[in-house]
């Protein structure tokens, strides 16, 4: 793999935030929400950005 620039970095650290904190929001919602559906589609969409975060985070290593 090639050494990653700085910029590359840098974007690559703020999309990593940005996708965490998606996460944790979107769990949150699913442990408030009461309506089984919505809690499902929360804890779902939870997953796919969880997904998004450990794609970004294989390009560092």
């Amino acid at each position: 793999m090639s050494k990653l620039s700085e910029k590359e970095l840098s974007s690559l650290n703020a999309l990593l935030k940005e996708e965490e904190l998606l996460v944790n929001k979107f769990n949150n919602l699913a442990d408030q929400a009461t309506d089984s559906e919505i809690k499902s589609e929360l804890q779902d969409i939870a997953t796919r950005h969880q997904s998004h975060f450990n794609k970004l985070y294989s390009h560092l290593s």
